[in-house]
């Protein structure tokens, strides 16, 4: 299996048109991923390769049964881009875009939550089942399907684990790649849950970043509610506070924040950790490994 996204996702594109919208399209559609449809106002009744292109969410919905949502609009419009595929009832909307205002983040979030739809980012690669669905920018030709699960907060470190874990063999079932906002819709806390719920899923890579406490949330749900082993990376350990390390979510503002205390937090409830991101593959392999020798006693 797979969380979120599988052959039966059914993609709608918002931005299609544009240069990454059209570029990463042809991709997700390259990895096998069903694009039914895009929306670019203005542009309806033309079509993007062979993809029909609507002027509206609302009636490409309709037409085409799209449930899932990718977004490539400009910062100045991609709030208004997420409500109008919520508004749409698409269950799925997946958010691309950086640079969003955080107090435009803030109302969508509330909204999003009347409406019942999950966001991933924005600011994010978007996420993969390996094998069987692509949504968002990450390279398809690293994956390789599997039974570990991998959530992220960094895109670059992302593709650095995924790469490592398929050069030893390690399969994934879903990578997904959070944002690096600090207003994001799906939480470390959320996809966790998804994967200890996923059957195929066996083990979690999860890799954390300095700002904010996501990592100390996720250690509490891994002590009450996870019974799969985790192996995490926390980057950032020698940043300075106050200064931002890489994108708008990454910065030291209070003690929560500091890689060392996330790293304490999640190692206090059996987390595996690695500090450094050269040896997430391995300390998976090894993990693995020590789980299968269990189970043979």
């Amino acid at each position: 299996m797979s969380i979120l996204i599988d052959e039966k996702t059914r993609l709608l594109v918002q931005g299609i048109t544009g240069g990454e919208g059209s570029f990463h399209t042809r991709r997700c559609i390259d990895y096998g991923t069903k694009v039914v449809a895009g929306v670019t106002p203005g542009k309806g009744g033309t079509k993007m390769d062979e993809v029909p292109v609507f002027n509206t969410v609302e009636r490409a919905v309709a037409e085409t049964g799209a449930n899932t949502s990718i977004i490539f609009v400009p910062a100045a419009f991609a709030a208004d881009a997420i409500l109008e595929a919520a508004d749409a009832g698409i269950p799925l909307i997946v958010c691309i875009t950086e640079g969003i205002p955080t107090l435009d983040m803030v109302m969508v979030s509330n909204y999003l939550k009347q409406k019942g739809a999950r966001l991933i980012g924005p600011n994010c690669p978007g996420l993969l089942s390996a094998g069987k669905c692509k949504v968002g920018i990450m390279s398809g030709d690293i994956f390789l399907k599997g039974n570990v699960g991998v959530v992220s907060r960094s895109g670059t470190l992302t593709y650095e684990a995924v790469s490592q874990l398929t050069t030893l063999g390690i399969g994934q079932t879903t990578c997904i790649g959070l944002g690096g906002d600090p207003i994001i819709g799906t939480v470390f806390i959320d996809a966790l849950e998804l994967f200890q719920k996923d059957p195929d899923t066996e083990a979690v890579v999860l890799i954390g970043e300095i700002g904010g406490n996501q990592e100390q949330r996720a250690a509490e749900f891994i002590k009450s509610k996870m019974t799969k082993p985790v192996v995490a990376f926390v980057a950032g350990a020698s940043a300075p506070p106050g200064r931002r390390m890489g994108h708008a979510g990454a910065i030291i503002t209070g003690a929560s924040g500091r890689a060392q205390d996330k790293m304490d937090a999640l190692a206090a409830v059996g987390v595996t950790i690695t500090k450094s991101p050269a040896e997430i593959g391995s300390t998976m392999q090894q993990v693995l490994g020590s789980k299968k020798s269990k189970k043979k006693r």
